[in-house]
């Protein structure tokens, strides 16, 4: 399985956690679950983390079968429509910078 990770590295401005948190659950989720090919999507909002650790408010994490259906995803009109939305909240909430990583998942079942 492949996992395309989006690390959202920064902070939700001052006071807008709880608006942020809702925009990404009612207005982007709702895209991401639109990807072509994807197997599920996990939204992760961040409660506490290390002293002196990056901050990041929000890890997205997309698993797909294959390559081939993350690079079908990626090519599809249902990306666009998830950026511009994605766009609109972060303008609204984020400060910072949003970094993608590919990874080949290993889950075990306990």
């Amino acid at each position: 399985m492949i996992t395309r990770y989006a690390l959202f590295e920064g902070k939700v401005k001052d006071g807008e956690t709880v608006a942020f948190r809702r925009a990404v659950m009612e207005t982007i989720l709702p895209k991401w679950k639109q990807f072509p090919g994807a197997l599920d999507v996990r939204v992760s909002f961040a409660e506490a983390r290390d002293d002196g650790a990056p901050e990041f408010p929000m890890i997205l994490a997309v698993n797909y079968p294959d390559m081939a259906a993350v690079d079908a995803a990626l090519a599809s009109p249902v990306r666009t429509q998830a950026r511009a939305a994605t766009e609109d909240v972060l303008s609204r909430f984020f400060e910072g910078r949003i970094h993608h990583h590919v990874t080949v998942a290993n889950e075990f079942k306990l």
